[in-house]
């Protein structure tokens, strides 16, 4: 829930949450989903095919097959690449994000100049993760997580 009101859905000036209704959108998906999972698991484990490679050979892998491995991993990420230039649509193009930085406690903000300096965004990573720099969480600024 926390990461719907990061969005901007649902939260008004001072970080307020002024609309429910996002929220439970967001419950009644992840119920259904996970209904639809556990309905799925129920059926493999008890009417489905022994291996799925009878029926469907192209969910079927050997873990020394490394073609495989490698598409279902580059599968991965594009999906995960996908999903971070929907993030950066959403704070540019769509309506912004919510910005706890931002004067007065916090408020849902249009990022328009994001940063793209990568010395910048790789800077976060040469930080010590030990001490008091912070490494990646020493990020404070939407800009940055944006152009990240």
């Amino acid at each position: 829930l926390p990461h719907i009101a990061t969005l901007g859905y649902g939260v008004g000036p001072g970080g307020e949450i002024i609309d429910t209704f996002p929220y439970f959108v967001s419950g009644v998906l992840h119920l259904i989903s996970s209904a639809v999972l556990g309905f799925g698991g129920v059926y493999h484990s008890l009417i489905g095919p022994e291996t799925l490679e009878e029926s469907f050979p192209f969910f079927g892998y050997v873990w020394k097959d490394k073609n495989k491995m490698t598409n279902i991993l580059g599968y991965h990420l594009i999906i995960l690449g996908l999903g971070a230039w929907l993030l950066v649509w959403k704070a540019m193009y769509f309506g912004g994000v919510y910005d706890t930085w931002a004067p007065g406690g916090g408020d849902i903000r249009v990022i328009t100049n994001p940063t793209t300096n990568a010395a910048v965004i790789f800077g976060y990573l040469l930080k010590s993760p030990f001490g008091g720099d912070g490494w990646i969480c020493s990020v404070d600024n939407m800009e940055d997580i944006i152009g990240g």
